[in-house]
């Protein structure tokens, strides 16, 4: 079971909107808080109450709840209570290797906590405006042939992981309720986005971490082709969708369309940390089955969010490994 804490934030009285954020210690969600408190909006906050998670720094604004995401009756009551007008939802178990042996957990976490939370909102919240769903590129699975092919919101979705298989279905799930009574829903499909200050699970971020460490660096399957996408990029897309009723109904993806392989990408990263030690390329587990291209078309938020990304690949990384050196002397 997922054990939540529901914050609730004071905000300035004059504050138009009403938001609440869940996955808010998080690493989209944190960032996605303090924006949304800079902009002037009362925002609460439904997050995991664990170790190592992002700093929110909200000091005696918070105002602590206890729920539980997976339980419906106390999901309802809390939306019941905060009548937010928007929902973010970023809260997930998003580590896609730990979704196969994960399956139960993933589709309690990543499904039927989406399907509680905006049957909630829908049922309860007379003035509701606005569901920000947090996709992924994970939901297209084996879809590219070649390097030269790029994914839009409407390629086909051929989930590779438990972890995708949740995000497909818990998109379906969304247009169900847009068609059935207009719920207005809007899913920000990220691709596979990096800069995480304290989470080694993923490729950018564990290769760094071993990379600073000084020692012989163990990866996976140096041959599939990613879209990296910088962390404050993805979280401008996500306020570029706020309140934006062009993306309202709508699927939107958020990448680059560009790509690299994995092996280029240890590269830079060894180029750029000083690395001079040995890559040792095949030592993890595989995973039952590996996506080989993922790249994205972003034309779609161009148009209607005005988006696009700030940050090249070897600029992201600067900041993300100045932010672990940064840790690492603190």
């Amino acid at each position: 079971m997922l054990n939540t804490l529901l914050i609730l934030l004071i905000s300035d009285p004059m504050a138009s909107e009403k938001v609440l954020v869940t996955g808010a210690t998080g690493f989209i969600g944190s960032e996605l808080v303090v924006k949304l408190l800079d902009g002037g909006c009362e925002v609460h906050t439904l997050e995991r109450n664990v170790a190592e998670r992002y700093d929110l720094a909200l000091s005696n604004r918070a105002v602590p709840h206890t729920a539980d995401l997976t339980d419906y009756q106390t999901i309802q009551a809390m939306v019941d209570e905060i009548q937010p007008e928007y929902v973010i939802h970023t809260a997930a178990v998003s580590a896609v290797s730990y979704s196969y042996d994960h399956y139960i957990e993933i589709s309690d976490v990543d499904y039927v906590a989406t399907i509680n939370l905006a049957e909630a909102c829908h049922r309860s919240v007379k003035n509701f405006k606005q569901f920000i769903f947090s996709g992924s590129s994970e939901e297209y699975g084996t879809t590219l042939e070649n390097v030269n092919q790029r994914l839009t919101e409407d390629s086909e979705l051929n989930p590779n992981s438990p972890y995708a298989v949740a995000k497909v279905a818990s998109d379906h799930y969304l247009r169900y309720m847009y068609r059935a009574y207009k719920f207005p829903y809007t899913i920000i499909r990220g691709y596979n986005t990096y800069g995480r200050r304290n989470n080694r699970h993923f490729f950018i971020e564990k290769t760094i971490s071993q990379m600073l460490s000084g020692a012989d660096v163990r990866l996976g399957d140096p041959t599939p082709v990613r879209d990296w996408l910088y962390v404050d990029d993805h979280v401008d897309g996500f306020m570029a969708s706020f309140g934006n009723k062009k993306s309202i109904g709508q699927t939107i993806q958020l990448c680059t369309g560009n790509g690299y392989t994995t092996r280029a990408t240890a590269e830079l990263i060894a180029k750029l940390t000083g690395f001079k030690g040995e890559i040792k390329w095949n030592s993890l587990p595989k995973r039952p089955i590996e996506t080989q291209i993922t790249i994205g078309d972003n034309a779609k938020a161009q148009e209607l969010l005005g988006w696009k990304p700030k940050y090249t690949l070897e600029e992201g990384l600067k900041k993300t490994i100045e932010n672990y050196k940064n840790a690492e002397t603190q």
